[in-house]
């Protein structure tokens, strides 16, 4: 039989024909689901980078496993350097030359206000983004975009409820990277202080191209504030929290979430300078001994061990994405053999009561087709000098 013979053959079955059908949808072939994102392996947020490596890490545990709906994924993950406009020319790239199925944990609030009115335009999945921004639970406006961590609005409200019942009256002062990132910081302030704000309040901001920010701590100090809340990436965080010390400031200090990483922030800072950090928490902290003998973590332990042997252990950021990339696995894993841009994003958007093998007892992520911040909730913590301590209960914002 000739060959043109064989293909009339085959393209007349049912099979052929519902992966010819399968071709037509970007990123997926027959054996194959390809999946883009971006990460900052270079530049001022480099740190992050690690969660990237994670992930693809955690997608090569995947297609050990078999696969997902009998496709390997294929992770094109590129540097965009922490830079709007290179995630700009690095996303049409995955998404008009090498055809990825959505966009995936992409890294970075500036950067991704950069690309979700393209992907969403597009229609193109940006789901779990790297960023805790408010903006990305607006399922009406962009019904392509999803986040995954609690919102930084939430994490704020959560500090001040604490700080307006521990101090009374304490005047705040707020180190905030001035983007979207940074800017829910004062509004979740303001959310629970209300007329009290501009009178308990002073904010100072920073540009992710600043040296440091030496004198933006300095001003907050000289004003008076009794408390101070860091809303910064992880080398501003450091910073901030070395300066403190180096002034031999001790305000009542609250660090944002995203810059928790003892091997990344805390150390470089100096662990005397940070005894007394209060932060929230939703992942559980790889240096708490809390976690030594917990089934979630030690899953987490023998994934490192075999898939990233030889990364900090100590560090947050495998842990953010070892998270992150199981929740999309069961999103994938709900999708059955349909991977079609509408079902991808119409399975992220239902998911229930699900258990994260890294989320903190009574954390899970959940979604639906009017809630896309899947998680909701934060516990606070606290740093004694080697490592994070949780304390109080689980909590939520001002909407929960």
């Amino acid at each position: 039989m000739h060959r043109r013979t064989i293909l009339a053959t085959l393209a007349a079955s049912p099979l052929l024909a519902a992966r010819q059908a399968k071709a037509d949808t970007p990123g997926v072939t027959a054996t194959t689901l390809k999946i883009g994102n971006t990460a900052a392996y270079s530049g001022p947020a480099s740190a992050y980078g690690v969660i990237a490596k994670t992930e693809a890490a955690y997608f090569k545990m995947v297609n050990d496993g078999g696969g997902v709906g009998g496709r390997m994924i294929e992770y094109d993950s590129l540097d965009d350097g922490y830079s709007p406009p290179k995630t700009v020319d690095q996303v049409r790239r995955l998404v008009e030359e090498d055809q990825v199925a959505f966009i995936f944990a992409t890294i970075g609030t500036p950067t991704n206000t950069a690309i979700s009115r393209y992907t969403n335009g597009k229609g193109v999945p940006l789901i779990f983004l790297g960023s805790g921004a408010n903006k990305w639970g607006d399922p009406k406006n962009a019904p392509w975009v999803m986040g995954w961590q609690p919102s930084y609005r939430t994490e704020a409200q959560i500090y001040t409820r604490y700080l307006m019942k521990t101090k009374p009256g304490a005047k705040l002062g707020i180190l905030y990277q001035n983007d979207d990132f940074g800017k829910d910081y004062p509004a979740g302030v303001k959310d629970i202080l209300g007329a009290d704000y501009d009178k308990l309040v002073k904010t100072a901001s920073y540009e992710v191209t600043d040296a440091t920010v030496d004198s933006q701590i300095l001003s907050l100090k000289e004003w008076g504030a009794d408390a101070l809340l860091t809303a910064a990436t992880p080398k501003f965080a450091a910073q901030s929290i070395r300066k403190t010390g180096d002034l031999g400031w001790k305000p009542l200090h609250f660090l944002t979430n995203v810059s928790i990483g003892v091997g990344s922030v805390i150390t470089p800072a100096g662990p005397e300078n940070a005894l007394g950090i209060i932060s929230a928490a939703y992942l559980k902290d790889p240096t708490d001994v809390a976690w030594k003998d917990d089934p979630g973590m030690n899953e987490w332990r023998a994934f490192m061990a075999k898939y990233m042997a030889g990364a900090d252990l100590t560090d947050t950021g495998p842990v953010f994405g070892y998270g992150v990339t199981y929740s999309l696995h069961q999103v994938l894993k709900q999708c059955g053999t349909d991977f079609s841009r509408a079902n991808i994003m119409k399975q992220a958007a239902s998911l229930n009561k699900l258990a994260v093998p890294v989320l903190l007892p009574g954390i899970t992520v959940n979604t639906s087709a009017t809630n896309f911040h899947p998680i909701r909730q934060m516990k606070l913590q606290r740093f004694n000098g080697k490592s994070w301590e949780l304390f109080g209960e689980v909590l939520g914002g001002a909407d929960d």
